[in-house]
């Protein structure tokens, strides 16, 4: 994935922030044809153009009927990334929300997400049911906010930022322009040695 080739070829560490898309959106869910409505938008048109850009980059992408509220998934992302200390629990979300269809701000589901990256059911759920990584979402909101960012995916290095889904190409001359230095390619092990 395009991003995490960033992560091998730049001197970054990749850092997830959340944002509060649709925090509205009602614990049970609502129809993509609801969140939609009245803004003259081709519904088939938007799904098809969204599963070719991700067929691009190798993602999978379902037939997507609902949207659901993230704020609980968000905060299980931050418990899982403390736990992990990775990034894999953004890989699981994707492929529950835009794949499977998942109802993301269901407690259950969120706590059968992690024990299948082989994270406590435990612990998953009680850092969802006492709500230990609310402040930590609501600080993400804030720089969020702050940084004038209305739409996801917008990649930010040093205040600046580029929205939008982009090639590996322009997310790198982003990284460039904002004087991110590229990693020093390995030695080349071919040619000859001496003895």
């Amino acid at each position: 994935m395009r991003v995490s080739r960033l992560e091998t070829d730049f001197n970054i560490k990749l850092q997830y922030r959340h944002f509060p898309l649709h925090p509205e959106t009602p614990a049970e869910g609502l129809s993509l044809e609801a969140l939609f409505a009245g803004r003259n938008i081709d519904l088939e048109s938007v799904q098809l153009e969204m599963q070719q850009r991700m067929a691009h980059e190798g993602l999978p992408y379902g037939a997507r009927t609902m949207t659901y509220n993230s704020r609980r998934a968000q905060e299980l992302a931050k418990w899982a990334e403390q736990e992990r200390g990775d990034h894999a629990i953004h890989n699981a979300l994707y492929q529950a929300y835009f794949v499977d269809n998942v109802n993301l701000a269901e407690i259950n589901s969120l706590v059968v997400l992690a024990t299948r990256l082989g994270l406590s059911a435990v612990d998953a759920r009680d850092a969802l049911t006492t709500g230990r990584f609310r402040d930590a979402v609501d600080a993400d909101w804030d720089r969020s906010r702050a940084l004038g960012i209305t739409s996801v995916p917008t990649f930010v290095t040093k205040n600046r930022g580029l929205v939008g889904a982009r090639s590996y190409e322009e997310l790198a001359a982003f990284l460039e322009s904002s004087g991110v230095t590229p990693r020093t390619p390995p030695a080349s092990s071919t040619g000859s040695s001496q003895t």
